[in-house]
């Protein structure tokens, strides 16, 4: 029984890695729903520029965020390998809009290093933490930055 305490201790988290251009960032995998294949988006008027548009997922309409565009990098300019990662955010699904996935990453908690104090606490509301593997920098993305206030509270 002890034994099993020690490991829970230590709890291995599996997290989806994906690139922006390149730069390397991941997602606990627990909040993807599945990654699909680039579709185009329907353009909503007046949505913010990080929104191409909706796609229509099995009858939900899903909006598309351009993950680039929302962390400040420019928009991506999809190719045969971009993705759509559909994720929860809180209640609300959303698809991620990125180059391509990379790895599927097993971590610990003391992997994870505090988000770099760089003068902005946006910086820290969409990045919960960076982890060096394999002498890759991979933030880890704070889903429930990805979204305005505003919107999540509709």
């Amino acid at each position: 029984m002890s034994r099993t305490k020690a490991i829970d201790s230590n709890v291995a988290e599996e997290l989806i890695a994906f690139r922006i251009a390149e730069q390397e960032f991941c997602v606990d995998i627990q909040s993807v729903r599945e990654i699909r294949g680039f579709a185009a988006a329907t353009p909503l008027p007046h949505a913010p520029s990080f929104v191409t548009g909706v796609i229509n997922l099995r009858g939900t309409v899903l909006p598309i965020i351009d993950l680039a565009a929302r962390l400040g990098f420019g928009k991506i300019q999809p190719t045969a390998r971009s993705v759509i990662i559909v994720v929860r955010v809180n209640q609300q699904l959303v698809g991620l809009l990125v180059d391509a996935v990379s790895d599927i990453l097993t971590v610990t908690d003391e992997i994870l290093q505090p988000t770099p104090d760089v003068g902005s606490e946006l910086a820290k509301s969409f990045v919960k933490g960076v982890m060096a593997i394999e002498g890759r920098m991979i933030s880890l993305i704070a889903l429930d930055g990805v979204l305005p206030q505003v919107e999540l509270a509709a």
